[in-house]
C-alpha cells in the first residue's frame, strides 16, 4: 500500500498567518491553481492512485475534489479524524498576535485547543484502519499543515520537523508493519513553469 499525503491548498488566512483550525476556510484562487498543479504532476507520474479521502474541511475537499477529477478517480467520504487539529480560542489570531494575548508558549496553554497527543492518535488511528480496509490501494489522503506534522512527529520519532507547506505531497509505502517515507513534503510541482505564467 502506497498513501499520499497532501496538505490542502492556500487560503486567505494561510496567507495572512492567521492559524485555521476547525474553521472552515476555504481556498483562495491561488490554491485552487496549486491543486492543478499538483494534479498535472500526479497525472503525468507513473504512479496509479485509486481514491482521493479528505478531512471534510472544505479546504481540503476542494483540494481533494480538483486532483481526483483530474486523475478521474472518486472522492471517498470524508474522515473526521483527518480534521486540523482544534486551536481553540487561538483560531482566526496570527503569530503576532497569539503571543501578544498569551506569550510565546500560548500553545501549551488551556485556550480549547486538542492536545498534541489527542492529534496524534487519531491520526495513526485512520491511517491504521486505512492500511487494514485497502491494503492492496494506493490512496491520496488530503489533510491541513497540523495534522500531517504531528503524524510525521510520531511516525518518525521528531525525525522530521520541517514546516509542512500547502499543496506539500509526502508518499509513505506500508512495509510489514512500518510506514516507509518515500517522498517528504515535496512542492517541486509549485516551482513549475505553469505556476510561473500565472504570477
Amino acid at each position: 500500500m502506497i498513501v499520499g499525503l497532501i496538505r490542502h491548498g492556500l487560503t486567505d488566512w494561510n496567507a495572512k498567518g492567521k492559524i485555521q483550525g476547525r474553521s472552515d476556510i476555504p481556498l483562495n484562487e491561488e490554491g485552487r491553481q496549486q491543486a492543478r498543479l499538483l494534479a498535472e504532476r500526479l497525472a503525468a507520474e507513473p504512479q496509479k492512485w485509486d481514491f482521493v479521502i479528505t478531512s471534510g474541511l472544505s479546504r481540503a475537499q476542494e483540494t481533494g475534489e480538483i486532483i481526483a477529477s483530474r486523475l478521474s478517480i472518486p472522492v471517498y467520504d470524508p474522515d473526521s479524524r483527518l480534521l486540523e487539529r482544534s486551536f481553540g480560542k487561538a483560531e482566526g489570531l496570527t503569530a503576532d498576535e497569539r503571543e501578544t494575548l498569551w506569550g510565546a508558549d500560548w500553545d501549551t496553554q488551556a485556550l480549547g485547543q486538542e492536545t498534541v497527543e489527542e492529534v496524534q492518535q487519531r491520526a495513526l488511528s485512520f491511517m491504521e484502519d486505512l492500511a487494514e480496509r485497502f491494503p492492496d490501494k494506493n490512496v491520496l489522503v488530503v489533510s491541513h499543515g497540523g495534522l500531517l506534522a504531528q503524524l510525521y512527529r510520531i511516525l518518525y520519532q521528531d525525525q522530521y520537523r520541517e514546516r509542512i507547506g500547502n499543496l506539500s505531497l509526502t508518499v509513505l509505502e506500508k512495509k510489514d508493519k512500518n510506514w516507509d517515507l518515500v517522498l517528504y513534503n515535496c512542492t517541486r510541482h509549485l516551482a513549475s513553469p505553469v505556476s510561473k505564467n500565472q504570477e
